[in-house]
């Protein structure tokens, strides 16, 4: 084990957009403790989500692999659980090398990597969407787990205000019930995790990293407490919903009724945030532990007039990418174009052990940009968006600092988007028809991206496990 290993905390709510931050300027939330988080930790400005959905992003982040490498190319649910999407008990994930390496290992809240099994319907109701859809799962102990020894966890369930959980080796049919806003309760068990006094949460002898997977600020957005409404309840929507690309046009409208509770739950993620933060200062773990506050994807909230995620805009695509670790990474700014899959190795490269990194993965170590060292850099992340039942179909692109590239592909036609991100912030105006160039050049490296990520777009067909068995 390396000397004196950094503990680990890693924040990620679900749907928390990157301008939901105070201090990046932009939506008018209310985030002390963040902000001032952010003042001692370097901020990146431009991580991106490269599959602004749930899964997907966990999936790549736990893998360091894009999600047709990992097999989590769609949320994981019972209509895509006959395409094999979820997270496989084989593969090497994040978690597992940590466990390897010594470490306590902890995970509160949503999973969202595993498939439903009917089986498990009776006790994973928690919620049931259209018809004959579920999305909960219960993950048993074993190999599923990737090595967390502690689990206080979910598979996905939008009852904020009461949700549901299975704890340590439970059963199914163990199932915990809450009648408490699930970040506050999270926060309970994390700073209980953090605090240790039973000597029975986690080994005190280890180093620990502990993954907390808020729900909120995900839909359904009304499910907040009261007292986050206050900072926002003399504020009209349309103060709130200050970006110049917001519309009531389509689904734009839903934002005018919803904005206030979205912000509401922010401003309670940040009070529990401040709450984990004091955990590790009275416990006296701040300065060797790395605590990361990051995003699965962001919310649209009435932008270019549409709500949720999974589209290009950066009110989708862009996280917030927060990190601290006292005395080793120097506080401030930086642009690196950081995404779901470079996490895993970054932070194994951090926390010291670049050598256990896994040769597949396909994610780009960049702990060196937290350090401050002067290492190569990407010139682009990657954009994904498909169904899953058409793969060779959706959305592909790049973000990069100068511009937003698309392709959509619809039906055998295709559509090109092109947005100046310099001189188009809020990516109004497609200049795709004056800006061929710049499409040929990004085109080449799009297609060079989907090679290496063995993209259906490329090869046809997705390359699940049993082609690989096979191959």
């Amino acid at each position: 084990m390396t000397k004196n290993p950094p503990n680990l905390v890693f924040i990620f709510p679900d749907q928390f957009r990157q301008q939901a931050v105070g201090c990046m300027r932009q939506d008018p939330v209310v985030t002390p403790n963040l902000d001032r988080f952010a003042s001692e930790s370097l901020v990146l400005t431009h991580a991106v989500s490269n599959f602004p959905l749930c899964s997907p992003y966990r999936g790549s982040l736990f893998t360091g692999k894009y999600p047709f490498s990992n097999g989590v190319y769609g949320n994981c649910y019972n209509k895509t659980a006959p395409l094999g999407i979820e997270l496989r008990a084989d593969t090497c994930c994040f978690s597992d090398i940590l466990h390897a390496a010594g470490y306590s290992l902890g995970y509160i809240g949503k999973w969202h990597l595993d498939a439903p099994r009917e089986e498990h319907i009776p006790f994973t109701e928690g919620w049931l969407g259209k018809s004959g859809t579920y999305w909960d799962a219960y993950t048993p102990p074993g190999p599923k787990r990737h090595g967390f020894d502690f689990w206080h966890s979910y598979g996905c369930c939008n009852q904020h205000l009461t949700p549901h959980y299975w704890q340590g080796n439970s059963p199914i049919n163990e199932r915990i019930d809450v009648q408490e806003w699930s970040v506050k309760h999270e926060t309970d068990v994390v700073v209980n995790y953090i605090r240790n006094k039973a000597e029975y949460l986690r080994d005190p002898a280890q180093p620990f990293a502990i993954f907390v997977a808020f729900n909120p600020p995900h839909t359904p957005f009304d499910q907040v407490p009261t007292e986050y409404l206050e900072p926002y309840a003399n504020a009209s929507p349309a103060l709130l919903l200050n970006r110049l690309n917001f519309s009531t046009d389509d689904n734009g409208a839903i934002a005018l009724e919803h904005v206030r509770n979205y912000f509401a739950a922010v401003t309670g993620i940040d009070e529990q945030i401040g709450r984990i933060l004091t955990a590790l200062d009275e416990t006296y773990l701040r300065e060797n532990t790395i605590v990361v506050f990051t995003s699965d994807h962001g919310e649209m909230m009435g932008s270019h007039g549409l709500m949720d995620k999974n589209v290009w805009y950066d009110e989708s695509l862009l996280v917030p990418f927060i990190i601290r670790w006292p005395d080793k990474i120097k506080p401030g700014r930086d642009d690196l174009l950081l995404g779901a899959p470079d996490i895993m190795p970054s932070l194994l490269g951090l926390m010291g052990h670049e050598s256990r990194i896994p040769q597949d993965v396909e994610g780009q170590d960049y702990s060196g940009v937290f350090l401050g060292e002067d290492i190569r850099r990407p010139s682009a992340a990657l954009y994904i968006s498909v169904d899953p039942q058409e793969p060779e179909w959706g959305n592909r692109g790049l973000r990069t600092h100068d511009y937003t590239f698309i392709v959509q592909r619809r039906d055998g036609a295709e559509e090109v988007l092109l947005y100046d991100n310099r001189s188009d912030p809020y990516q109004m105006q497609n200049i795709a028809d004056t800006g061929s160039q710049i499409i040929d050049e990004l085109r080449k490296d799009l297609t060079a991206w989907l090679i290496r990520t063995g993209d259906p777009w490329i090869t046809g067909r997705v390359l699940n496990k049993l082609d690989a068995d096979n191959a």
